[in-house]
């Protein structure tokens, strides 16, 4: 058997590169690089979307084969102002990627996304093509409004006890949980958007697993990823992901000539496989590769080994 189908996530590395880049509108975005400053450039588009980066997006990829770059988008992870829904959409996140590859010096890269990331490489991809050598994309999720309604109500079927208790949280409206958490979320009395933000992202937590996570993270730490995740994924899904209808598939024809890796769970509750099938009857040259233990998380064994596989794997077309 090939090395690369057991391999797990590569070890714990540090970045060599940190910063902050002023991106306009107040913004301000963290960014780091780790592995090879020469090797092959990987940019890394975290989920959510609010969730942020994490240190182990960089363990994804070989530190001697990639320039791995990782950033948290607006108001997102050490980007300020946080939790900031303000000038804070899917073209100004674009926008961002692009300053963030000029600023580094990046010709092209590897676009890496995840979930919301899928979502967003994608849209990306698809506004500068000539700057992607490839994807790679894990619980493709596509922005469209019947994938907002599932994760409002759908997952009930499969986490009933999750959404229970995210649909009777004080002051929600199971019949509009989405509007009854926006009042909540924007209030500025911590009292009342702290503990909204706390369910809305141990509902989303307590479903990302194929098995059901009994772990209640708490502390400030917490805290502060619950409330950019809340406050701006409930934006984003309230204004359908700032995203026209059909629009990802509609144009997937400007990128469909590049390669493409989509790693998918079979039992993603969050973003069910549907959406990954999709993607892959409209990208004949896509590879889908189905993990048949996994759920949404990236960090389920066999989703992370499926990744590093990936990106193990990934050749840009010469030419």
């Amino acid at each position: 058997m090939d090395s690369t189908t057991t391999r797990d996530i590569y070890p714990h590395i540090e970045p060599y590169q940190t910063g902050m880049l002023d991106v306009g509108d107040g913004q301000r975005i963290y960014y780091e690089t780790s592995g090879n400053p020469d090797g092959m450039a990987v940019i890394f588009l975290h989920g959510g979307p609010g969730a942020g980066s994490a240190p182990s997006g960089r363990r994804f990829f070989n530190p001697e084969r990639y320039r791995i770059i990782l950033f948290d988008q607006r108001g997102s992870g050490k980007s300020s102002p946080k939790g900031s829904v303000v000038a804070n959409t899917t073209q100004h996140l674009i926008s961002d990627i692009e300053i963030l590859r000029l600023h580094l010096g990046v010709k092209s890269w590897l676009v890496f996304g995840g979930s919301w990331g899928a979502t967003l490489a994608l849209a990306y991809g698809e506004a500068h093509p000539d700057r992607c050598l490839g994807f790679i994309l894990r619980g493709v999720f596509l922005g469209e409004q019947k994938e907002i309604d599932w994760f409002l109500y759908g997952m009930e079927g499969f986490f009933p006890e999750a959404w229970a208790e995210f649909s009777s949280h004080p002051g929600v409206d199971s019949a509009n949980l989405l509007s009854s958490y926006l009042t909540l979320l924007n209030n500025p009395d911590p009292q009342i958007h702290l503990p909204a933000a706390r369910a809305w992202a141990n509902y989303e937590n307590s479903c990302s697993t194929l098995l059901p996570n009994s772990i209640r993270p708490s502390g400030n730490a917490f805290d502060s990823y619950a409330i950019s995740l809340a406050r701006i994924e409930a934006n984003y899904f309230a204004h359908s992901m700032f995203l026209s209808p059909n629009q990802l598939l509609g144009e997937i024809g400007k990128i469909t000539h590049l390669p493409a890796t989509i790693v998918q769970g079979r039992y993603d509750v969050i973003c069910p496989i549907s959406s990954a099938h999709k993607l892959a009857q409209a990208w004949p040259g896509a590879v889908l590769d189905i993990v048949p233990d996994g759920g949404h998380s990236a960090m389920e064994q066999g989703i992370r080994r499926m990744l590093t596989r990936a990106t193990d794997q990934f050749m840009p077309i010469s030419g």
